[in-house]
């Protein structure tokens, strides 16, 4: 299937093979190759291989960073804070009460979300074609020259 499109008076087709973020998000979610969606993406816990096993897709020059950490931060934190709010409205429990409620559930979410959210920050990356997911390496934004020291 072939679509045309118009961008700025140039015909450009597009032939369907365009990677759709959507899907590639909720294959890295499932821990799977964004790319085919069949083959495993991590090696050990927060390990990625790299290459699929199935497709072949290099998973090496991923750079997820610390944009996994922050998503798993923001999402724990507004359910055990939500959590604790709602229950020490409801029962009386004292400070060490909500610490062994909710100490053991901050740390089982966030070991719990750290590789699906990773797996889905990979996926992005691969469906936007960054760093080294596309066809061209990557490169600054601004490239700076060196000034001579002499002059």
């Amino acid at each position: 299937m072939q679509a045309t499109f118009q961008q700025q008076g140039i015909p450009v087709t597009s032939t369907g093979n365009d990677r759709q973020a959507g899907k590639a998000i909720k294959r890295g979610l499932l821990n799977r190759c964004p790319s085919c969606g069949e083959g495993h993406l991590f090696r050990a816990f927060l390990k990625p291989v790299d290459a699929c096993s199935v497709c072949g897709e290099e998973m090496k020059h991923h750079r997820a960073d610390d944009l996994p950490p922050y998503i798993v931060i923001t999402i724990v934190g507004h359910i055990a804070l939500a959590g604790y709010m709602m229950t020490d409205l409801i029962l009386p429990l004292t400070t060490w009460m909500h610490l062994a409620i909710w100490v053991p559930v901050t740390l089982m979410g966030a070991l719990g979300l750290m590789q699906p959210v990773k797996g889905g920050v990979i996926g992005l990356q691969w469906a936007l074609k960054m760093h080294g997911f596309g066809e061209e390496a990557d490169k600054p934004a601004d490239d700076l020259q060196l000034r001579d020291p002499a002059a």
